[in-house]
């Protein structure tokens, strides 16, 4: 199979798309600065052609981050009266560049009188501001799963795993032929959550689906639930080979590499990297799937929700053609744009949408009620994000037991700062 080499570390991308950007529009007009996460390139770059096609008196310059770089970054920018114009918000309020986190301290301007906001569905108003307000424009539904390249995994004689039991079970068939199942970036620290995510959708939420609610009430708590049962299967597939022999020295890019040259059968992601994995493989043919966590397909979850969402700088000199852009994203041509090409779904959905057949499943779940949280999105601080990061990485690297990780990831909850 040949392939488009990928970028080989993720902070030599990042710091490549931040010096350089990509700037559309270099005459006279204003000068509308975006900063987006970089695997959101190839939605982001299809809208502001767009944008600008029919603004042509505003020039988009848009630069491109990592997710640590952004929430680390992005709000400390903000504050200083550094930030861009329009800027990547996470829903929700799990991490340091979330929508309620930002909103807590004055850095995002209030959308709530746009029309877009007069029409969002429910559980994407529920993560788009603080207390009911509207302070970021969603952008993607998206989903977390198993994404399989067809192909390969036609070559080692397998198929979609419905159980578990049938995911290990596809793990030995893959080193079998020479392959990893699935390739796992956990030198970037962001992509360690996923598949605990993936598997706790089914041994949390299948049988709790107000566990949320339940944390908030503190009826419940990480080391008292399924959650176990996910750290635990989460070292099983490890120590099963299901992820290659070097998860930790392995980065976001280098598993996309895997995939993109048939070295992995697949990958753990967002549906996001699927866009990805197609612009550097352009014959590769992908579908993303749940990851079961039992052995009764009934019990199976996937967790989808608001996944790129963008603010407006409270403080931007140049409100009125920021709040243009925030309009044409929000719109049904923005939003089409956006999601066919990174492969996701509107969040904001219209009846003109085509879904890409690689998300058929994800389309399929929000309709019947089988998708769960993204569950960072309803913890109380940003805290608790980066402890499970941390505790995943001790986790591989043999420092920890699931039993202290999940009393860590409960004292964060419990004790982390409100932000």
């Amino acid at each position: 199979m040949r392939t488009r080499p990928l970028t080989r570390s993720a902070a030599a991308l990042t710091l490549l798309s931040t010096m350089a950007g990509c700037a559309l529009g270099t005459g006279s007009g204003t000068q509308l600065t975006v900063l987006a996460n970089v695997t959101d390139k190839v939605a982001m770059t299809s809208v502001i052609k767009a944008f600008h096609a029919e603004h042509p008196d505003i020039n988009v310059k848009v630069t491109y981050a990592d997710t640590n770089t952004l929430q680390t970054d992005l709000p400390r920018d903000l504050k200083a009266n550094k930030g861009p114009d329009v800027f990547t918000v996470w829903p929700g309020s799990g991490n340091a560049a979330s929508a309620v986190v930002l909103s807590n301290q004055h850095l995002l301007m209030n959308l709530g009188l746009h029309r877009f906001a007069w029409n969002l569905p429910d559980d994407v108003a529920s993560v788009v501001g603080r207390l009911g307000s509207v302070e970021i424009v969603p952008a993607s539904y998206s989903a977390i799963g198993a994404i399989y390249a067809e192909q390969t995994l036609k070559d080692i004689g397998g198929t979609v795993p419905t159980t578990y039991t049938q995911v290990l079970a596809l793990c030995e068939k893959a080193k079998e032929h020479g392959k990893v199942l699935f390739a796992l970036g956990n030198k970037t620290p962001w992509v360690t959550q996923l598949v605990s995510y993936a598997l706790a959708a089914g041994t949390v939420y299948a049988q709790q689906p107000d566990f949320a609610t339940n944390m908030d009430q503190r009826r419940t708590s990480f080391a008292q639930s399924g959650w176990k049962d996910a750290l635990s299967k989460y070292l099983q597939m490890n120590d099963r080979g299901c992820f290659g022999t070097a998860p930790l020295a392995t980065t976001y890019q280098d598993s996309l590499d895997q995939v993109a040259s048939g070295q992995a059968v697949g990958i753990v992601q967002v549906a996001s990297a699927l866009a990805e994995l197609k612009a550097a493989a352009p014959r590769i043919d992908l579908t993303l799937h749940a990851l079961p966590a039992s052995d009764d397909p009934q019990q199976t979850r996937m967790p989808a929700a608001v996944s790129a969402a963008y603010g407006v700088n409270a403080r931007t000199p140049h409100p009125k053609q920021a709040k243009a852009f925030a309009d044409f994203l929000a719109s049904a041509k923005g939003q089409n744009l956006y999601n066919s090409k990174g492969t996701t779904l509107p969040a904001i959905p219209n009846a003109t949408f085509k879904t890409d057949s690689a998300v058929a499943e994800v389309a399929r779940r929000q309709k019947n009620g089988t998708t769960v949280p993204f569950m960072d999105q309803t913890w109380p601080n940003s805290e608790v994000q980066q402890t499970h990061f941390q505790q995943i990485r001790a986790l591989f690297a043999g420092k920890t037991t699931v039993d202290g990780a999940l009393k860590a990831m409960d004292r964060s909850f419990r004790d982390g700062p409100l932000d």
